[in-house]
């Protein structure tokens, strides 16, 4: 049985220890393959064997781990302004129970602070102790989320940053409490926490307020595009009458009228009418296209200066923009290989600091100190502690790197992608339409006595006519004369064509084709053959039977901005080398313009891949740049294949980076904003580790043991709710990524 892949909205999830809780609780049930919870976008993806296990099932036992779940919707304008509108409602709440924490924390300190406004003696201490008691308790009711969701936690033999919480507020306010009905019974006065119960609270509300804020921003690329979609457009009928319908009722074939100014709804073909468009959304690229009958558009591009009416040809989940946003929500939903670390700590962080945290109060308690002193340790353990940095440290910054990406036309299909580009030392290049433009011309045409260029090029076009071959539309565009009927037409894989004319049997192909067969070729043809090669120009040659009556001579010159890319990776260190099917001068040709000093010809489709695999045994990490066509076996073969996309289909499957702009600078934009994204999870992982590691000890006491100051735990608590909130800003920083763009 197939396997079945189903995305799930969690809830209650605070930390990364949540985010383990739950993918162990799911990796238990029969027939689940892989499930990957992640953290920062609050989804769970979860794969199952066949049918062996529905929805309903999973949810249970996601509930059974202590949070909410439910099948996620499909991602749409309107799903996503519905779940922007229940994030914006939650944040309220949250800001409005905040705020009432902070509030009465506050007064509570200064209640707290003041050594007796009332007077001095036990009855008024009592009286200043309910006082401090009446206003703690609504502060716990406040952050009555933290401290269930906790419970939930301990009781489900998972504690996560909740039960921390819990145990910091909730052991100061019922030490206060004990001590307050000791008080009243005995009349003597006893330490009380009330304060440190109150405002432990409140500054960790404060820090999750201002990191679910901070995470929100993490979104506003996927909202971006989204919102790029829009929600009603002028369908013509029969009779060319307009009508306003909803996007989503548009079906492939009908015509759509589109005006000055107006964003196109779907992709499709011009029927009539010119305009330019603005790609910047699909492609990076800034500046306007200009586009005529016959040409085709993408859904979510801008009608700039022209009316069209146009053919609808994808539609729904089928269009451009449809695919770029699916590309970019499962990468923002993936993982990255040096997650796999934080994970494994995020999995036992914080039994192990409960267990570091009652060793200390036991310890303390050994040395001689007092147990309101030990009690305290207790809490600053507990309460510093943050597993929340350490599992938001990768995704916050895949979640912003992936949608910077997709605005400069780069998408990386996982985090994988992100974080193997930075280790590629060898990049592999096809030639045509990656190192040259993609858009071969006739340069001339030689021919046997007997012939004329016209013949020459109507016999090639005929058969040209039925392949999809680059240079076929180069051998169509030059001729004029109208084709001819061809029968018992034959693809020669790796060598050419071959086809019946009337009465003539006729051969299209490269030199391999002509020695394979057999045909011959006189002298004056060998003579400019050797000339045209030398001049690095691709030939191809045209028989008849058994001769070759002609060579049409095709040129592809580079990309204007080939040469600059190749040295900027030389420059960073990384080899480059040509891999193409072409002739050997060709290929030196183009290798020696663009800047390649690694020139591999000759090479068939299917012995590309052959040609990666032994990169790769020499020890290279290789990666393989081409059209993601006839390059997917070596797309796939390769550590990483990036595809040069189309600007309309980008559903390349054997490639985890696609550049959505046909200039190679994306490539260089892909490269750096990788290298960004890497350093800037390292400065979040490194930050976090060293954040709990340099935490932990000082809230132990271990600075009171050289004169040192005792970390006060309201300070701790603090210092837990912000460490959260630096790692979302660290990587919102990576929103400044600019790439090195290149004047053309």
């Amino acid at each position: 049985m197939a396997e079945q892949e189903e995305q799930y909205k969690l809830t209650g999830m605070v930390c990364a220890s949540c985010a383990q809780a739950v993918e162990k609780a799911i990796a238990k049930l029969p027939g689940v393959t892989e499930v990957n919870v992640n953290l920062a976008v609050e989804r769970m993806k979860v794969k199952v064997d066949g049918n062996s296990l529905s929805p309903e099932q999973i949810i249970k036992a996601v509930e059974k781990a202590g949070y909410g779940a439910e099948l996620a919707q499909d991602l749409t304008r309107e799903s996503n302004e519905k779940e922007q509108a229940e994030k914006k409602e939650s944040l309220k709440v949250k800001r409005n129970r905040m705020v009432g924490a902070l509030a009465l924390s506050v007064i509570l300190m200064f209640v707290a602070m003041t050594k007796s406004f009332l007077g001095a003696n036990v009855s008024q201490e009592i009286i200043k102790a309910f006082i401090e008691l009446v206003l703690t308790i609504p502060i716990l009711w406040f952050g009555r989320d933290f401290l269930i969701v906790g419970s939930k936690a301990l009781k489900n033999l998972a504690p996560n940053m909740d039960s921390l919480v819990l145990l910091g507020s909730g052991i100061s306010f019922l030490y206060s409490l004990v001590n307050t009905i000791i008080m009243v019974v005995t009349q003597n006065s006893q330490p009380l926490y009330y304060e440190a119960s109150g405002m432990i609270l409140a500054l960790i509300m404060l820090g999750k307020y201002l990191e679910a804020v901070s995470k929100q921003k993490t979104t506003t690329a996927m909202t971006s595009l989204l919102t790029l979609i829009p929600k009603t457009a002028i369908k013509l009928d029969d009779q060319d009458q307009p009508h306003e319908v909803q996007v989503d009722s548009i079906k492939v074939g009908d015509r759509i009228l589109v005006k000055s100014g107006q964003t196109i709804p779907v992709d499709g073909q011009i029927l009539e009418g010119s305009t330019t468009v603005d790609n910047s959304m699909l492609t990076g690229e800034s500046l306007p296209i200009s586009k005529f009958v016959g040409d085709e558009v993408v859904g979510g591009s801008l009608n700039q200066n022209g009316q069209i009416v146009y053919r609808a040809t994808r539609v729904g989940e089928d269009t451009a923009l449809a695919q770029i946003i699916k590309l970019v929500a499962d990468a923002q939903g993936s993982k990255a290989p040096i997650a796999r670390l934080a994970d494994k700590i995020a999995g036992v962080f914080v039994p192990v600091i409960m267990v570091i945290a009652l060793l200390g109060f036991i310890g303390w308690m050994l040395a001689g100190s007092t147990f309101a002193f030990a009690v305290n340790i207790f809490v600053a353990v507990v309460v510093i502690a943050c597993p929340c940095a350490l599992g938001l440290a990768t995704p916050t910054a895949i979640m912003v790197a992936t949608g910077k990406g997709a605005k400069f036309g780069v998408l990386f299909k996982d985090g994988a992608a992100l974080e193997s580009l930075t280790k590629i030392d060898t990049i592999v290049f096809d030639k045509t339409g990656t190192i040259t433009q993609g858009t071969p011309v006739v340069t001339d045409v030689i021919v046997k006595d007997g012939f004329t260029k016209e013949t020459v090029l109507q016999y090639a076009a005929s058969l040209e006519f039925y392949t999809e071959h680059p240079l076929a539309k180069a051998i169509l565009d030059a001729n004029e004369k109208e084709s001819l009927k061809v029968s018992d037409f034959e693809t020669l894989p790796g060598l050419g064509i071959k086809g019946q004319l009337a009465d003539k049997q006729i051969y299209v192909g490269n030199n391999r084709l002509i020695e394979q067969t057999k045909l011959t070729r006189d002298h004056k043809l060998a003579q400019a053959v050797a000339k045209m090669r030398s001049q690095g120009q691709t030939l191809v040659y045209v028989a008849a039977e058994q001769d070759v009556i002609g060579v049409i001579a095709i040129s592809d010159p580079i990309k204007a901005d080939s040469a600059y890319v190749i040295e900027q990776l030389n420059h960073k260190g990384v080899k480059t080398v040509l891999l193409t099917g072409d002739n050997k001068e060709t290929a030196q040709k183009i290798g020696q313009e663009a800047g390649i000093t690694e020139i591999i010809s000759d090479v068939l489709p299917d012995g590309k891949a052959a040609v990666i695999k032994q990169l790769q045994e020499r020890g290279d990490k290789v990666a393989m740049v081409g059209d993601g066509i006839n390059d997917a076996p070596a797309l796939t073969q390769a550590d990483i294949g990036i595809a040069i996309g189309t600007g309309t289909d980008v559903a390349v499957e054997s490639a985890q980076v696609i550049l959505m702009d046909p200039e190679l600078s994306a490539l260089l934009t892909a490269y750096e904003l990788s290298y960004k994204t890497m350093f800037n999870i390292k400065e979040n992982l490194f930050w976090a580790f060293f954040y709990n590691i340099l935490g932990v000890p000082i809230a132990l006491g271990v600075l009171t043991l050289f004169g040192g100051p005792f970390l006060n735990p309201m300070i701790a608590a603090g210092a837990m709710g912000f460490s959260s909130v630096t790692v979302v800003l660290n990587a919102l920083r990576l929103n400044r990524f600019k790439p090195k763009m290149f004047s053309k």
